[in-house]
């Protein structure tokens, strides 16, 4: 028997999305995400789309309805036991995404759908390692509410003595599919990119901004044992960096038309 007349076209991107109590905004989000690939030049650029949601046994019936969506939407959902934490939910979408290359992002809507194939295209352009969203460089932007804009902000400060990456506390980003596959995380909470950008070692990251909205509706997932993780977690990349004596990646910083322009730290090392 011959090739069917119409086999299923290439993946070329995977959107990894960790639910947990998004009930009331993942249709809307999956809705976003695919008219703005559709109608993007990536579309032709990079290949077909497909969603991939990693729920942690939502009480409100968050996979569920992924599952009723997957009915007319590309998408694919993880069902997980209970709440494992959003670091190891991003690494189980990572093992089932079969697109080329991974986008990670919120289910709540506080990142913009349509940002996904500029951040694609720039990852294309540069052949940086990652492409983040970002809110702290030039054109970036914070609306969440105040508490959360200064943990936000310590914890991104905290985080450069790790990386020259100003926002690596966005959970907003892409990279190449095998990058993300060969990650070795122990991670369990929020902050996966400071983690993926440590041990992965990248050699460029480019950072485009974007203006971040925070949540209208639902309850925040921040909270003080979240908070405490993150102070283990810089430890141990700490002493992770330390025994392998790796350099920083190349920084970099996207603006209108995707002009690159080099971070002070990326000039220095050239």
């Amino acid at each position: 028997m011959g090739p069917p007349n119409n086999p299923a076209p290439a993946i070329g991107l995977s959107v990894v999305v960790p639910t947990y109590n998004e009930r009331d905004h993942i249709e809307n989000l999956i809705d976003r995400i695919c008219d703005a690939w559709d109608n993007s030049p990536e579309a032709a650029a990079t290949g077909a789309i497909e969603i991939v949601v990693v729920d942690d046994n939502s009480p409100d019936g968050t996979g569920q309805q992924a599952d009723t969506i997957a009915r007319r939407r590309p998408v694919r959902v993880v069902h997980r036991a209970g709440k494992q934490g959003l670091g190891t939910a991003v690494m189980a979408g990572f093992e089932v995404a079969q697109g080329r290359l991974i986008a990670v992002m919120d289910a709540d809507l506080s990142h913009p759908p349509h940002l996904l194939p500029r951040l694609v295209r720039t990852l294309r352009e540069t052949h940086a390692d990652f492409v983040v969203a970002s809110r702290y460089v030039s054109g970036g932007s914070n609306d969440d509410w105040l508490l959360r804009r200064v943990m936000s902000r310590t914890a991104c400060t905290a985080a450069r003595v790790l990386t020259p990456v100003r926002d690596a506390m966005s959970g907003f980003f892409v990279l190449e599919a095998e990058r993300a596959k060969s990650a070795r995380t122990v991670a369990r909470g929020f902050k996966i990119l400071l983690e993926l950008i440590v041990r992965t070692s990248p050699k460029s990251v480019v950072e485009l901004p974007y203006g971040f909205v925070g949540r209208t509706a639902g309850k925040s997932k921040m909270n003080l044992a979240e908070a405490l993780g993150f102070l283990k977690q810089l430890w141990d990349l700490s002493r992770f960096n330390a025994g392998r004596g790796a350099g920083r990646p190349r920084h970099l910083v996207a603006e209108a038309g995707i002009a690159l322009v080099l971070s002070d730290e990326a000039k220095g090392s050239r």
